[in-house]
């Protein structure tokens, strides 16, 4: 088996960048313990979860009382036991015991990409433990935070409770505002009452983060606040909450997603109760960081299949890697898996900072922040489900097999564009910022200054993005001058052309850092963003297709 330096040594060319020594050097060595586990231990598990393992609910006992229960099977539980005690969630709220310092979002976003290559499902319910930790720490009374913060990031010091946050509704879906799911005061806490449609992390969460209207409350975002609702009381009883059913999915099929109805749960009070709604945001921000760093798992895995099997399959006398359209095939997913990785660990790096000191972050560097999430998170949702179809082809028929990965990365890939936001959402969330902050004129004016900061060497192919750039401005200026419906009708081929300039930009700088290898990849990324010439006179994936592919052994027809 491989290291993980010669299995993926842009990570870690990444994790230098961001990372001081000191914690960079202790993350490299447990990020190649994790990895080995992944890729063996908790692979073999996610194949048993998805295929015959997957979770149940167990709705009465044997006396016919409604106990809600939700199985799990117990190689299930090894994962979330080993996963939880590597501080994935833990480390970014508490120190490090050998180094006497907390990590940060880096180090554990870099947990949850080598995670979400072997189990994207589970990388779920870390998403969502992460989630109510942020909330916890960063908005709940310090009562409320020394019960129950210590549970949800433990490590296994303490009893775990894994998290949960329920914001969709049966009517509301993306209209949050629809909620109705209401709170009603009862002295020193609250009693929730009503349904959440899709409540993944149902039964297995110890705590969960719920949006819900005060009774007397204003209609819409502005009178929904968030609540702690443990999932069972001291005793052990059900906390007055009854799971209706498990969802049926397509994918993702580890983490129980369910229809869970509260009939007067015991609730606490998170913060402010006119701010529910804009603390539940700050989540979302958090978890579609997630959602990009577990499409960028799932390019990495079918990547990894789809060059395994190019390289050990023969056809017609030589390997498949050894013909051209199948070395331009992988070359251009090596290239779009690193560029876009590199783009997602320099967003999460500014991440770490906004989130972590929101308070003396300004309100453009926070827009700013919510730009790059915004645009990260609809590209590589959408690239990950390519990838995983480009594996599919490259094994033919035996991709379209159970007994090979690449079915369940495909399945597993498709709610990445659904989960916290489609891209008409994001679409929208870039169109607000615009009109809130301007962002759009930081955007260029950040870009610009990016290019010209370029040595003279790579700036002699960079002239496709300034020429980008230039027509992104122009039409940023006369989109504005437009009514409300045609900036909409616009607004994703906007969010999308700042992507393409944005990750053009990640590769230019990478190849400044990166040597002959990085360079390769620059050109052939901006050639796959920009050049839409038929005939490709340099043939660079040929050409450098070994160098590529970091490998050393040359293959020929």
């Amino acid at each position: 088996m491989k290291s993980l330096r010669e299995a993926d040594p842009n990570l870690l060319f990444n994790l230098k960048k961001y990372l001081d020594e000191e914690l960079y050097q202790y993350a490299e060595e447990k990020l190649e313990q994790f990895w080995r586990l992944c890729m063996t231990e908790i692979d073999r598990r996610a194949v048993h979860t998805d295929r015959e393992g997957q979770p149940r609910l167990i709705k009465y006992d044997r006396f016919g009382n409604d106990i809600s229960e939700v199985w799990v099977n117990e190689g299930y539980k090894k994962t979330v036991e080993q996963t939880y005690k590597t501080g994935i969630v833990g480390y970014v709220h508490k120190e490090i015991p050998e180094l006497g310092r907390k990590g940060n979002y880096v180090y554990s976003y870099a947990q949850g990409y080598l995670l979400s290559q072997v189990e994207p499902g589970f990388y779920c319910p870390v998403t969502l433990t992460m989630a109510t930790a942020y909330l916890l720490e960063h908005f709940a009374d310090e009562e409320l935070k020394k019960k129950y913060l210590p549970h949800v990031i433990s490590t296994g010091e303490i009893e775990l409770y894994e998290g949960a946050t329920f914001l969709t509704e049966r009517q509301g879906g993306s209209d949050v505002g629809a909620n109705e799911v209401r709170a009603v005061p009862c002295g020193d806490h609250y009693k929730i009452y009503g349904e959440k449609y899709f409540a993944s992390n149902a039964g297995m969460c110890g705590v969960a983060t719920v949006l819900a209207r005060i009774e007397g409350s204003q209609a819409g975002t502005k009178g929904l606040s968030l609540f702690l609702v443990p999932w069972r009381n001291e005793d052990g009883t059900l906390n007055g909450i009854q799971i209706r059913r498990l969802k049926d999915k397509l994918g993702v099929r580890a983490v129980p997603s369910a229809e869970v109805v509260f009939e007067g749960a015991k609730a606490y009070l998170i913060g402010d109760a006119k701010k529910g709604f804009y603390y539940m945001m700050e989540a979302l921000n958090l978890s579609r960081v997630c959602n990009a760093v577990a499409s960028i798992g799932i390019m990495k895995r079918a990547f990894d299949e789809a060059k395994q099997y190019a390289y050990n399959r023969t056809a017609f006398g030589n390997p498949l890697a050894s013909y051209p359209m199948v070395k331009e095939t992988l070359a251009n997913l090596a290239v779009r898996q690193e560029v876009q990785t590199s783009a997602c660990f320099a967003l999460i790096s500014f991440f770490d900072r906004v989130m972590n000191e929101p308070k003396s972050a300004s309100e453009m560097e926070k827009a700013w922040n919510r730009l790059l999430i915004a645009l990260l998170k609809m590209r590589t949702a959408e690239e990950a489900i390519s990838f995983a179809h480009e594996a599919i082809e490259m094994h033919g028929g035996n991709g379209y097999i159970e007994d090979f990965v690449t079915p369940r990365l495909l399945r597993d890939a498709q709610v990445l564009t659904v989960w916290e936001g489609t891209a008409n959402i994001l679409g929208l969330e870039v169109l607000r910022l615009i009109r809130k902050f301007n962002v759009h004129d930081t955007f260029i004016q950040s870009m610009n200054d990016e290019l010209n900061k370029l040595s003279n060497h790579v700036r002699s192919f960079i002239a496709p993005v300034e020429k980008g750039l230039k027509e992104l401005a122009s039409f940023l200026k006369k989109l504005g001058r437009q009514s409300e419906e045609v900036q909409i009708y616009h607004a994703k081929r906007m969010a999308n052309r700042m992507c393409d300039i944005y990750l053009s930009i990640i590769a230019l700088k990478d190849a400044e850092l990166g040597g002959e290898r990085k360079e390769i990849i620059a050109r052939l990324f901006l050639q796959h963003i920009w050049n839409k010439e038929t005939i490709d006179e340099e043939m660079l994936p040929l050409k450098y297709f070994d160098l590529l592919m970091n490998e050393k052994n040359k293959l020929s027809v």
